[in-house]
């Protein structure tokens, strides 16, 4: 099966009954959480710090209340200092309204592939059933290892997001800038929790070892499908069964050439025995 037949029997597999059912999870709870975040903030005014801003940019004295969250205190005191001088003024602006769509893009994506981590077993689970129950799943994942993958994979994110600061102000270069930190979370959350869920470790190592520039490819495909704006919270399913189809096929051909060279073996002691 070359890719593009499996790309379309993707498609169909998720617009059956059971997997849009499915697809209506993350999508629910995605859109739960940002409005959370959103009215969270909205609490205590994103139109009072742009007052602040504004303030700030004129020389006004900013007075911060004192029973304020704390991440507000925050903001304020650095939306005082960028817009205090008139260097850092244009960067503020740069950062707030050219960068604040993106985060919002991207908590969507990251959301949407954290939440179906949970649901990864499920989904491969009815695709094990419908085109694979020949083959034997030793999947090596846990609740601890995918929490620590998911701790892991965060923490290098952000440290990329950090050290690619300065690039974010360069052309054209910006966009890859803001894009490769989350896509390494992406591709690191998306492939640990349907290739451990499928595979034992030895299986991972082995399909890995010659596949893994393919896999990290799909990713990369499901990825730019992300960048769709609020795509993910509806396609998210579609890129488990994606990249399940494609290490069940490679599972496949794994446990075939297993059994292949135990039938040679064998050959090979009757030989012996014979003689």
């Amino acid at each position: 099966m070359d890719e593009i037949e499996i790309i379309f029997k993707s498609i169909k597999d998720f617009f059956t009954s059971s997997m849009l059912r499915i697809a209506l999870i993350p999508l629910i709870i995605t859109m739960i959480i940002l409005y959370a975040i959103f009215f969270a903030a909205a609490d205590f005014g994103i139109s009072s710090l742009q007052e602040i801003a504004a303030a700030s940019q004129n020389g006004q004295e900013v007075v911060i209340d004192e029973n304020a969250p704390f991440y507000f205190i925050w903001a304020t005191y650095l939306i005082v200092f960028l817009f205090k001088y008139s260097f850092t003024s244009w960067i503020a602006g740069f950062l707030l309204y050219s960068i604040g769509t993106v985060i919002v893009l991207q908590a969507s994506v990251i959301l949407s592939i954290i939440i179906i981590g949970f649901l990864t077993p499920m989904i491969l689970g009815i695709l094990h059933k419908r085109y694979y129950s020949h083959l034997v799943l030793n999947g090596y994942g846990t609740l601890f290892s995918s929490l620590w993958v998911l701790f892991k994979s965060a923490i290098m994110m952000i440290i990329l997001f950090l050290v690619l600061i300065p690039v974010y102000f360069v052309p054209v270069l910006n966009i890859i800038a803001f894009s490769l930190p989350l896509y390494y979370f992406f591709h690191k959350l998306l492939n640990f929790d349907v290739s451990s869920t499928i595979l034992s470790k030895e299986e991972y190592k082995t399909i890995y070892k010659t596949q893994g520039n393919n896999f990290r490819l799909r990713t990369l495909f499901l990825y730019i499908i992300s960048m769709i704006p609020f795509a993910t919270l509806f396609s998210a399913v579609y890129y488990v069964i994606y990249l399940g189809h494609s290490y069940f096929i490679q599972l496949d051909k794994l446990q075939k050439a297993s059994v292949y060279e135990e039938k040679e073996e064998q050959k090979e002691d009757i030989k012996l025995i014979s003689n």
